[in-house]
């Protein structure tokens, strides 16, 4: 039995890897679709040491438009930036008044 020695073996993907495809045009830029959102109110910090900021942002677009959701945002914004949300489904939740700082 005569075995082809120039062609790669071909092997199933392993088990927690993706298999990695091959694009036909190299150096494409693909972007996943977002909705704009206005900020209009900045609620306050977040995170273990501050590092995010809770706003109340208003769809501008989509199915959603007008509607109002609470967001962390990283980084530095204010009133009236637009954000460009991958989601508009989950809010974040409400900043309680609690920990360091707060007495």
């Amino acid at each position: 039995m005569a075995r082809e020695t120039n062609k790669p073996a071909e092997r199933a993907p392993q088990k927690g890897r993706r298999e990695v495809r091959q694009e036909a045009s190299k150096g494409a830029v693909h972007f996943s679709f977002a909705t704009p959102a206005k900020i209009e109110e900045i609620m306050g910090r977040t995170g273990t040491r501050g590092e995010a900021i809770q706003v109340r942002c208003r769809v501008l677009d989509g199915r959603d438009k007008n509607k109002v959701l609470r967001r962390n945002v990283r980084g530095p914004v204010q009133l009236g930036d637009i954000l460009m949300l991958r989601e508009t489904e989950f809010e974040a939740r409400q900043l309680t008044r609690s920990g360091r700082g707060s007495g």
